[in-house]
């Protein structure tokens, strides 16, 4: 039975994952497409999520530089939070911008960190943040009718914004 939940959710989050790829005209690919579902399952159960402080775990995760999961948590987490929570940054006074470069910054480091296997999803993740926050904030609800708020330079060059 446990089984069937979980692959009813894992399916129910691919299909959300992909109509918000179709709405904002873009292509993850399957490797993306299954990771973002896996964090999703991973870290949307964990309520202490809008509590953390990212930039204190982040500097925790790098003490640990045997441990590139640590940072893989760290940005899966601020990935989560740019692309779901997107409010939550504001009433901390900060924007998405700096959950994109704190996530981004602890995927790339966790490349360089990780074993030769894993190296290559890590540098995917970093390149590809701004577009699976993208993706995230097209999942949320009423998401079809929002614009994304452009903080990250790199996702604006690549909307033409800038």
């Amino acid at each position: 039975m446990k089984s069937l939940m979980l692959s009813t959710a894992t399916a129910l989050w691919q299909g959300l994952i992909r109509e918000a790829e179709q709405r904002r005209h873009l292509a993850l690919g399957e490797d993306l497409e299954a990771y973002l579902v896996f964090a999703l399952m991973r870290h949307l159960g964990d309520a202490h999520l809008p509590g953390r402080i990212m930039a204190e775990e982040y500097l925790r995760a790098h003490e640990r530089p045997l441990r590139p999961d640590h940072l893989r948590d760290v940005g899966d987490r601020c990935l989560l939070l740019a692309g779901l929570f997107p409010r939550l940054a504001r009433r901390r006074r900060v924007d998405t911008g700096y959950y994109i470069d704190l996530g981004r910054g602890a995927y790339a480091t966790a490349a360089r960190r990780a074993p030769s296997i894993e190296r290559s999803l890590f540098g995917q993740l970093a390149e590809a943040f701004a577009s699976l926050v993208e993706v995230l904030q097209a999942v949320r609800p009423g998401a079809a009718m929002q614009a994304l708020p452009v903080t990250d330079p790199a996702l604006a060059n690549r909307r033409g914004l800038h």
